[in-house]
């Protein structure tokens, strides 16, 4: 073979690879590239991370609020895997 013919072989398959990547490329533009994702499932409601939301928004204030400190306590048990300690028995004058 000589220099002419080679080169024109060579140029040749260049195209024929450029073309082939070309078509694979574009095939793979009609298909999503990312599945679609599962709807996200909502926990439910949790009136601790309610209150933990209030007192943080409450700032410094918060450390004074007596509602917060209960939250805290209740957080602080729930980390801890403690069961919450229960409440003071009221005496008879109260009742």
């Amino acid at each position: 073979m000589d220099g002419k013919m080679l080169a024109r072989l060579g140029a040749v398959v260049f195209v024929a690879i450029a073309v082939t990547a070309t078509a694979i490329d574009m095939a793979r533009k009609d298909e999503p590239s990312v599945p679609p994702a599962a709807p996200i499932l909502q926990p439910p409601a949790d009136p601790l991370r309610e209150g933990q939301r209030r007192c943080q928004q409450l700032g410094e204030a918060a450390a004074s609020d007596a509602e917060c400190l209960r939250v805290w306590a209740e957080t602080r048990d729930r980390f801890l895997g403690r069961t919450p300690a229960p409440a003071a028995p009221r005496s008879s004058e109260e009742r």
